[in-house]
């Protein structure tokens, strides 16, 4: 059973120092660290090397939650991630501690949040996809041809005067673009049919 403790900073002019101290105060017998990395970014070197070390039994010890992650819903997968191994998760600043009942239940309440979150953000993504819609704007990438370029393409196809390979590069597209564009335009008329 180790408590293991982590630290991080966004940039190296920022000091792990009142971090290391609050850690080794509650005891973590060992801390890894990452200096300049991005919270948003959950592929760090110190975090890795951690999450690889800990086993059942383990506590993880942080200062503050965004010292792991700056993603509710993100940080949460890990926390679940992390129970599922059998290895607690506690935050320092925040108070939470999932070896406690109370701990576990703001956990909870912190999942519930971010699903929540989730949920608006997907919701006004939506809505405002609807509104541009409504206003004539074109959601999503540009087709990668217009029709005048796949009538076109399908003529010289149909011909046999030139090749895909030879069709494709004049777009700039891959030849497996043009095949999937005009399969699909085929799929288009045979249902309109």
């Amino acid at each position: 059973m180790r408590n293991i403790g982590y630290a991080r900073v966004s940039t190296v002019e920022q000091s792990l120092d009142l971090q290391l101290a609050a850690l080794k105060a509650v005891g973590c017998h060992e801390v890894l660290s990452d200096e300049g990395f991005s919270g948003a970014d959950f592929n760090r070197p110190g975090l890795t090397r951690l999450l690889r070390s800990l086993q059942r039994g383990d506590t993880l010890t942080v200062w503050r939650l965004d010292r792991l992650g700056r993603s509710l819903f993100e940080l949460l997968k890990l926390i679940r991630d992390l129970n599922e191994r059998g290895i607690e998760f506690r935050s320092l600043s925040e108070s939470l501690d999932t070896s406690t009942p109370a701990g576990r239940l703001m956990l909870h309440v912190l999942a519930s949040m971010a699903e929540f979150e989730r949920s608006l953000i997907s919701e006004r993504t939506r809505a405002g996809m609807a509104a541009a819609r409504a206003r004539g704007s074109r959601i999503g990438r540009r087709p990668a041809m217009t029709p005048e370029q796949r009538q076109e393409a399908r003529v010289a196809l149909a011909e046999g005067s030139v090749s895909v390979e030879t069709i494709a590069a004049k777009h700039g597209i891959h030849p497996r673009t043009l095949l999937r564009v005009l399969k699909t335009d085929v799929a288009g008329q045979d249902a309109a049919a």
